[in-house]
């Protein structure tokens, strides 16, 4: 399905308002509120709005550090790579992981409370998985921008 520039408003809408119902939305783009509403739900159903959650502010919920894990792979063979893929799964430690190309065969952002659970979880968690060649990190010392919207053009 292709997304038109309605389609495309909404998105916005409900990524800056996850909570905004489609009287509110409907009211900012000058639509009616029932087929706002049908769209709303054939985004939601065609898969194009995933999820709806909270964004929280981290800082004052707990004190914490980010870090961001370069992890090696000493063979890269498909298998060996999804194995890494579906173990990482369970390491709520970890809350985003992508495959990259170059030096590195992934990238993780890793969330701990300090220097010291990093040291813990690196070496009892990354470091006991199969095939790991090398993992090297480098600290986040502050964020400066933190933006989940999808740009959409």
């Amino acid at each position: 399905m292709q997304l038109d520039t309605i389609d495309k408003q909404i998105l916005k809408l409900l990524e800056q308002d996850g909570k905004m119902v489609a009287k509110t939305i409907a009211e900012q783009l000058g639509l009616t509120k029932t087929p706002v509403y049908d769209r709303i739900r054939r985004l939601e159903k065609e898969g194009f709005i995933k999820r709806y959650a909270a964004i929280l502010d981290k800082e004052k919920i707990a004190e914490s550090i980010t870090v961001f894990s370069f992890v090696s792979l000493e063979v890269q063979k498909a298998e060996f790579m999804d194995q890494f893929i579906a173990q990482i799964q369970d390491f709520p430690e970890v809350v985003e992981c992508f495959v990259v190309g170059g030096e590195f065969d992934f990238l993780l952002k890793v969330m701990v409370k300090d220097l010291d659970a990093y040291y813990t979880f690196a070496k009892q968690r990354v470091a006991t998985l199969p095939n790991i060649g090398a993992v090297k990190s480098a600290f986040g010392l502050k964020e400066a921008k933190q933006d989940y919207r999808f740009p959409l053009l």
